[in-house]
């Protein structure tokens, strides 16, 4: 019985994140991050655009923040990352809107 409920479970997450993927196709959250770190593609702790970000989010420093701070920062802020990248997306698809062929 228990086995059956985390199977269940493992299928309900699966289709929700499938779900959410059809809904915000992932090219426009990766095409943000790859803006974003113009530059620094590898070392993302090192772009200037993200630093600030950064900065502006928790008032570090940008001078201050480094490998581990980065990674630590976005550890800690993962859910808001996500929620924030998927925004973008949905903007994205809201100032560039695919045009329908008329049948």
């Amino acid at each position: 019985m228990v086995n059956a409920v985390k199977v269940l479970s493992a299928r309900a997450a699966h289709s929700a994140v499938k779900g959410f993927l059809y809904h915000v196709p992932m090219g426009y959250m990766l095409r943000f991050l790859w803006n974003a770190t113009r530059g620094h593609h590898l070392t993302p702790w090192r772009s200037p655009y993200l630093l600030w970000r950064i900065e502006t989010y928790t008032g570090v420093k940008m001078h201050q923040i480094g490998l581990l701070e980065f990674w630590e920062f976005t550890w800690r802020e993962r859910r808001n990352l996500w929620r924030f990248l998927k925004w973008t997306g949905e903007m994205e698809r809201y100032a560039h809107p695919k045009t329908r062929l008329s049948s």
